[in-house]
């Protein structure tokens, strides 16, 4: 079984345990999410690590196309009233579609296309910062993730010296941040 998929399933990205920590962040960061469709994206944003042989190389990196594909064919529709800029703040569209809100979710992806990253991005990053060390570990470990992120040169953090709670504990604080 493929660190994506494994992911998902038993992983940092369980799909029913992560999108409840990025629902409690948006909370913290924009209030209660009312909106159907963004609960929808919640839950949706990181299926696409399903199959992936990596959740930092190539293909991982590609992870949100899925979930924006999705909220595409649900959300993305002709006629304003379905276009996300109805969550305007200071009169500020957030972006012009739900499936750009769910792609960009990606810093890696919104640098690529010259464009900001979504506020899911923003809520999805401190959502790590609010999952307890007693679950993310025990999961990261459980799917092979752990070594992905913290081991080795291509590592997304590299832990040098320091055990996975410590690398965990700076993880946490960067993502706050």
């Amino acid at each position: 079984m493929k660190i994506g998929t494994r992911s998902i399933l038993f992983g940092v990205h369980q799909f029913a345990i992560h999108p409840w920590f990025v629902a409690w962040a948006w909370w913290r960061l924009y209030g209660f999410p009312c909106d159907l469709r963004l609960w929808v994206a919640f839950f949706v944003h990181d299926l696409g690590y399903w199959g992936k042989p990596n959740l930092d190389g190539p293909e991982g990196e590609r992870h949100p196309e899925f979930g924006a594909k999705v909220m595409s064919v649900f959300f993305d529709t002709i006629g304003q009233h379905n276009r996300i800029d109805v969550l305007q703040r200071d009169g500020n569209a957030l972006f012009g579609s739900w499936s750009s809100f769910c792609l960009y979710h990606s810093r890696f992806l919104a640098k690529q296309a010259g464009m900001p990253y979504s506020r899911l991005c923003v809520a999805d990053k401190l959502a790590i910062a609010l999952t307890p060390a007693w679950l993310y570990l025990p999961m990261a470990w459980l799917s092979g993730e752990l070594g992905e992120y913290m081991e080795g040169e291509t590592a997304r953090s590299p832990a040098g010296n320091r055990s996975a709670r410590e690398w965990f504990r700076a993880l946490q604080k960067r993502m706050a941040a």
